[in-house]
C-alpha cells in the first residue's frame, strides 16, 4: 500500500504556497501521488501543472475533472500535456459532480450519468491513443453529422499512450462501471470495515470486461481518501474533520439526491444521516456538524498517534486499499507537514507499505 496526498482546491491568499510545500514534504517522504479537486473555484489542472513543474518524482492527479465542464477532446488535450510537461507523472481522475453544479454552474443535464461517463471515457481513450476520433453514442457524437466537421486526432505525442484514469464513484451500480472501464477508484468517506462491500461493487464490473477480468483487482489502485488529525484527545482530534463530514452528508447534494447521504445510510448510519441532513438544509450548520457521531469521523479517518494509525493502516491494506490519499486538517501548514511524517513512520511500522 502507497500514501498520497490530496491538497484538494486553492481558496486565496497562500494556499497554492502552502500546498506546494506540503506537496515537495511528502514528495521527500516517498508519497506516490498528489491530489488536486475542483468545483466552482479554482481549477485542478492549472494548479497540478503548476505543481508538476515543481516537483520531479511524485504523480500528479486530478480527483477530479469534472465531466460536465470539458469536452472528452478536451479533457484527452489537457491529460496530454500535463503528461507531457510532467514527464509521465499524470493520473486522470473523472467525475460526473453533482446536479447542482453539473446544471448549476456548467448548465450541462445530469442525466443518465452512468452512460455518459462510458462514452467519456471511450473517446479520451481513443484521443490518447492517437486514433481518428469517430464516435456514435448517445450523449457524444463525433464528428457531427450535419457539419462541416471532420474526423481529427490528437496532434501531440503523448509520452504513454494510456494515461490512468481513475473514477470518483460512490453508489453501487457507479461502483461497477469503475472496475470495468478503469484503472482506478476514488473513494471518499473510506471506512476499511465497508471497504469491502465496496470492493465486491468494482470486482463485479471488472468481471464485464475481457482484460479486467483477467487480472482481476490486480494493478487496479483502490483510492481511499482519509483525513488525518493527530493528537492525544480522540474527541479534540475528531472535532475539525466535523465540518468536512456534515457538509458531504448534509449539504452536498439535494433532499432528493445526495450521493454521500446514501453512502452513510448504506455505511449503517441512517439515523444519524437524516438528522444532519435535515439541520444542514435548515441552515443549522454548526448543530450539523455537531449531530455528525464521533463513530463515524474516526471510522473514515486516521486519528490519534502513531500506533493508533499504523493498526487503522493495517486495516486498510488488510481490507483491499492500494493508496490512502491523506487530506490533513491541521490548522497550519507546520502541522500538516508534521502529521504527514506521523502517517509516514505509522505505515512503516504497520510494514503494510509498497
Amino acid at each position: 500500500m502507497r500514501l498520497g496526498l490530496n491538497i484538494g482546491f486553492v481558496f486565496g491568499g497562500d494556499d497554492h504556497l502552502n500546498h506546494l510545500r506540503l506537496v515537495k514534504e511528502a514528495e521527500a517522504l516517498g508519497f506516490s501521488v498528489t491530489w488536486a479537486a475542483e468545483a466552482y473555484g479554482s481549477d485542478a489542472a492549472t494548479l497540478l501543472t503548476w505543481i508538476a513543474a515543481q516537483t520531479s518524482t511524485i504523480d500528479v492527479g486530478a480527483a477530479v475533472f469534472q465531466i460536465p465542464a470539458r469536452t472528452p477532446a478536451m479533457t484527452a488535450m489537457t491529460a496530454a500535456t500535463i503528461d507531457q510537461l510532467s514527464g509521465g507523472r499524470f493520473r486522470l481522475g473523472l467525475g460526473v459532480s453533482g446536479p447542482q453544479v453539473s446544471e448549476g454552474w456548467h448548465g450541462v443535464r445530469f442525466d443518465k450519468p452512468l452512460a455518459r461517463t462510458r462514452e467519456y471515457v471511450a473517446i479520451v481513450n481513443a484521443a490518447m491513443r492517437r486514433e481518428t476520433v469517430v464516435f456514435e453514442g448517445e450523449h457524444f457524437t463525433l464528428p457531427l453529422p450535419d457539419g462541416p466537421g471532420k474526423p481529427l486526432k490528437l496532434s501531440i505525442h503523448p509520452l504513454r499512450d494510456h494515461v490512468p484514469v481513475y473514477l470518483a464513484a460512490v453508489g453501487p451500480k457507479n461502483l461497477e462501471l469503475a472496475g470495468e472501464i478503469a484503472d482506478g477508484w476514488l473513494g471518499i468517506l473510506n471506512d476499511p470495515a465497508y471497504l469491502g462491500e465496496q470492493l465486491k461493487h468494482i470486482a463485479t464490473g471488472r468481471q464485464k470486461s475481457a482484460q479486467a477480468r483477467q487480472e482481476g483487482l490486480d494493478g487496479f489502485d483502490v483510492v481511499a481518501s482519509v483525513p488525518v488529525m493527530t493528537g492525544d484527545d480522540l474527541q479534540a482530534a475528531a472535532d475539525p474533520i466535523r465540518g468536512y463530514a456534515a457538509l458531504y452528508i448534509g449539504g452536498m447534494g439535494s433532499r432528493e439526491k445526495n450521493f454521500y447521504n446514501a453512502l452513510a445510510v448504506r455505511m449503517g448510519f441512517a439515523e444519524e444521516a437524516k438528522r444532519i441532513q435535515d439541520l444542514y438544509l435548515g441552515k443549522q450548520h454548526r448543530d450539523a456538524m455537531a449531530a455528525v457521531p464521533h463513530g463515524f469521523i474516526d471510522s473514515i479517518s486516521l486519528l490519534g498517534g502513531k500506533e493508533r494509525m499504523a493498526e487503522k493502516l493495517t486495516a486498510y491494506a488488510e481490507a483491499g486499499a492500494t493508496t490512502v490519499a491523506l487530506t490533513p486538517f491541521a490548522s497550519t501548514v507546520e502541522q500538516r507537514i508534521a502529521d504527514l511524517h506521523t502517517v509516514a513512520e505509522a505505515l512503516e511500522l504497520a510494514g503494510v507499505g509498497d
